[in-house]
C-alpha cells in the first residue's frame, strides 16, 4: 500500500506543478513548450524574434559556444576514442623497442590532437548552425531546444534513416577496428601521427553525427540526452551486434519523429 503510494506521488509530479507525464512530453517534445504563444510552423514566428536573439550574439559568446560545444564533444567521445590512443601509444612503444621511432611519447600526443582537431571543426560548424536556427526562430536562443515542430521532426527523421545508411554502416566499421585502421593509415612522425588522427576523427564524426544533431532537439545543454546518446555509441560500438543496435535506433527515433510531427 505505501509503494503505490509512493508511485503515485511520484506519477502526480512528487510536489511539482507538473505531473510526471507533462514532464516526459515537455523532454520528448520541447517545441510545445515553446514562449511564444503563436503556432511554430515554418513562416509562423516573427522575423524580429529570431533577428533579436541573433543579434545578442557576440565574438565573446561565439567562442562560449564553440567552447561549449568542443567540451562537449571531448567529454563524450574521449572514452570511445581510449581504445584507438592506447593502442597507438602501444605500437609507437613497440616501433621505439625496435629502434624504427625515435623515444617520446610525442606521436601519440599528435595522434589524439589531430583527433579533437576534427571535432573543434564540428563544434565551429555546430555553433555556425545554431547561429542560423535562433535567427530564423527554430531554437530558443535561452533554453537551446527545437522551438518548430518541422525542425524536430526534421532532425530526428534524418537521424533514423543515417543509422541505416551504407555510409554510416562503413564509419561504424572502421570505428569497430581500430587495429585495422593503424596498420593500415600508418604514417611516421609527428605530422604522420596528426594526419591518422584527423582521419581516424574524420570517420568518427561520419559515424556520430546525426546523434550529436538530436542536442538541437532535446536542448544542447540537455545532460540526460547527453548521457543517453553515450550510452546509444558506446554500445554501438563496443557490443558485437552494433548494426542492430543501430536499426534499433532508427525505429526509436523514426517512431518518436511521427510522433513530434502529430503532436
Amino acid at each position: 500500500m505505501l509503494g503505490a503510494l509512493s508511485w503515485t506521488w511520484l506519477l502526480r509530479g512528487a510536489g511539482m506543478e507538473m505531473t510526471a507525464w507533462e514532464m516526459s512530453r515537455a523532454a520528448l517534445f520541447p517545441h510545445l513548450g515553446a514562449d511564444a504563444p503563436m503556432s511554430m510552423e515554418p513562416g509562423s514566428m516573427p522575423m524580429e524574434q529570431g533577428a533579436m536573439d541573433a543579434a545578442g550574439w557576440s565574438v565573446g559568446r561565439a567562442a562560449m559556444m564553440v567552447a561549449m560545444w568542443w567540451v562537449m564533444m571531448i567529454a563524450m567521445m574521449l572514452p570511445s576514442v581510449a581504445p584507438m590512443v592506447l593502442l597507438h601509444a602501444r605500437a609507437v612503444r613497440h616501433g621505439q623497442r625496435r629502434g624504427r621511432i625515435a623515444p617520446g611519447p610525442v606521436p601519440t600526443v599528435w595522434f589524439l590532437a589531430g583527433y579533437l582537431l576534427v571535432w573543434l571543426g564540428f563544434s565551429l560548424a555546430a555553433v555556425a548552425l545554431q547561429w542560423l536556427l535562433e535567427r530564423s526562430g527554430a531554437l530558443s536562443g535561452t533554453m537551446l531546444w527545437s522551438q518548430s515542430r518541422w525542425l524536430s521532426a526534421g532532425v530526428l527523421a534524418a537521424a533514423a534513416l543515417y543509422q541505416v545508411s551504407p555510409l554510416k554502416g562503413m564509419c561504424l566499421a572502421h570505428c569497430q577496428a581500430p587495429a585495422e585502421y593503424l596498420s593500415t593509415h600508418w604514417r611516421p612522425g609527428a605530422i604522420g601521427a596528426l594526419g591518422m588522427g584527423i582521419g581516424h576523427g574524420a570517420y568518427c564524426v561520419g559515424c556520430c553525427w546525426a546523434l550529436m544533431a538530436l542536442l538541437f532537439v532535446g536542448g544542447v545543454d540537455e545532460p540526460r540526452l547527453d548521457r543517453r546518446a553515450g550510452r546509444l555509441r558506446a554500445g554501438r560500438k563496443l557490443l558485437p551486434a552494433g548494426q542492430a543496435v543501430s536499426r534499433i535506433a532508427a525505429l526509436v527515433l523514426a517512431v518518436w519523429a511521427v510522433a513530434t510531427f502529430l503532436v
